[in-house]
C-alpha cells in the first residue's frame, strides 16, 4: 500500500481568469499563504518523499512544505500541467467562443488540445509515476487542477468527460490509498486553510 496526497498548487492572479497551461505564472500573496498553511498541514504526517510539477507555482507551493518537513523536492515532468497546446494563455472569456475549446471540454474522454496533449495521455502519465512510487510509503505530489480531477475521475471510472463533477481547489488535498491492483480515494479537495469560525 502507499498514500499519495496531490496537492493542487496554491492560488495565483490568473486563477479562473487565464488559462496559465505551463507559463511560468507565480504564486500570488495567498497562493504563498497557503503553500505554509500545507506546510503546517503535513507536519506529522511523515511522508517519505515530495514529488513536484516542474512549473513555477507547483515547485513555490511544494517549497514551504519541504522546508517544514525538511525533504527535498523531486521535480516530476509526469505531474507537469496538461500541455494545453494553442489554448495556453488565452482567457477563458475569449475562450468560450472557441469550437475547439468547446470540444475539448465536451469530451474530454477524447479530444485534443490542439498543438497539445490529450486528457488520457495526461492521466496516464501522472497514473504511471503514482504508481511507480515505493509501496508501503506516503508521498506528496503538487500538481495542477486537471490532473488531480483526472486522476480521480479514472480511479472512480466515472470517465474523463465527467471530470467536472469534481472541485479541486488551490491550495487543496487530496487523498488516494493504492494497493497491489485496487486504489481508492480516501479525501476529496481538502482546504489546508481551515475556514475561519463564524
Amino acid at each position: 500500500m502507499r498514500t499519495i496526497h496531490l496537492v493542487r498548487h496554491g492560488d495565483h492572479d490568473e486563477v479562473g481568469r487565464v488559462l496559465s497551461g505551463r507559463s511560468a505564472i507565480p504564486l500570488n500573496a495567498q497562493g504563498r499563504a497557503q503553500a505554509v498553511a500545507l506546510g503546517e498541514w503535513f507536519d506529522g504526517c511523515r511522508p517519505a518523499s515530495l514529488h513536484s510539477s516542474p512549473q513555477l507555482r507547483a515547485r513555490q507551493t511544494a517549497a514551504p512544505i519541504a522546508t517544514r518537513l525538511d525533504l527535498s523536492v523531486r521535480e516530476a515532468a509526469a505531474l507537469d500541467e496538461i500541455d494545453f497546446g494553442t489554448f495556453t494563455g488565452r482567457s477563458f472569456a475569449a475562450l468560450d467562443s472557441d469550437k475547439d475549446w468547446q470540444r475539448w471540454n465536451r469530451e474530454r474522454a477524447t479530444a485534443r488540445c490542439p498543438g497539445g496533449e490529450t486528457m488520457a495521455e495526461a492521466v496516464a502519465r501522472a497514473r504511471e509515476y503514482l504508481w511507480s512510487l515505493p509501496g508501503g510509503d506516503t508521498a506528496i505530489c503538487v500538481t495542477h487542477c486537471d490532473i488531480i480531477r483526472g486522476l480521480v475521475a479514472d480511479l472512480l471510472g466515472i470517465g474523463l468527460d465527467r471530470m467536472f463533477v469534481l472541485d479541486c481547489d488551490p491550495g487543496s488535498v487530496t487523498t488516494l490509498v493504492l494497493g497491489e491492483g485496487h486504489a481508492r480515494l480516501a479525501a476529496l479537495n481538502v482546504p489546508a486553510v481551515r475556514p475561519a469560525p463564524a
